[in-house]
């Protein structure tokens, strides 16, 4: 199930203020509109983290914040189309990937698509491809309309193909590759650098939740969702 950002949720308070220095004039005390000698010294050192036992955002925290919220409650005219609007989903790939694709395009998601396949042949490859990334580089409705699979290829996060043994790994626009003799294959969040465990005997990580879908269209698939934090 996809779960609204905490982040977001949390950041709301920003709304009421139009402005930052409105932000920074919440946490100017009485003592000091009386004992300094004006507002704008009143505002340094509540920007300085004075004035408040919390976290207390710089300029640019503030704007990309309050306007994150904005974007999530009120999205703005964007200039993608959603893949898989208005179409009939008959696979459970299909239908899980389609709730998914909305908050990974504005960023709150970044899911992490595991595929084993294997064609007529009988030749087998599986892989991890970073969902968000590719909506910008794949025809997804092609995909959502059943008229082309979706493959992971040598450029995706991870890539394994069983009868000739190649194996690559890539970064991607939101995760860095990581990999350890311990846990074995794992990716960094570019954004809140929180690491994706995928060995299925270990949990996933920090706001990270697995799901295993059972679906006609691939021999195994997973979506591992990792809910975006904002770095601080």
């Amino acid at each position: 199930m996809v779960e609204t950002n905490p982040q977001i949720e949390a950041d709301r308070r920003l709304l009421k203020f139009e402005a930052y220095e409105d932000y920074l004039d919440s946490m100017v005390t009485v003592f000091d509109k009386c004992l300094l000698p004006n507002r704008l010294v009143a505002r340094h050192i509540a920007e300085l983290g004075y004035r408040t036992c919390g976290e207390t955002l710089s300029r640019e925290q503030f704007e990309r914040r309050r306007a994150a919220v904005i974007n999530y409650l009120h999205p703005p005219y964007k200039p993608y189309s959603m893949a898989s609007t208005g179409l009939l989903l008959g696979d459970p790939a299909q239908r899980e990937l389609a709730l998914r694709e909305r908050p990974n395009r504005i960023g709150i998601l970044a899911t992490i698509i595991f595929l084993r396949h294997s064609n007529s042949a009988g030749s087998e490859i599986s892989g991890y491809i970073d969902y968000a990334d590719q909506l910008k580089r794949r025809d997804w409705n092609q995909f959502f309309k059943r008229q082309m699979l979706i493959l992971p290829n040598a450029q995706d996060l991870g890539f394994y193909h069983w009868k000739t043994n190649q194996t690559t790994t890539n970064d991607s626009e939101n995760y860095k590759v990581m990999a350890t003799t311990e846990r074995g294959l794992q990716f960094q969040n570019r954004f809140d650098r929180k690491v994706i465990t995928v060995d299925p005997c270990s949990e996933p990580g920090h706001n990270t939740t697995r799901k295993r879908v059972p679906s006609k269209m691939y021999t195994h698939f997973i979506v591992f969702d990792h809910i975006v934090r904002q770095r601080i």
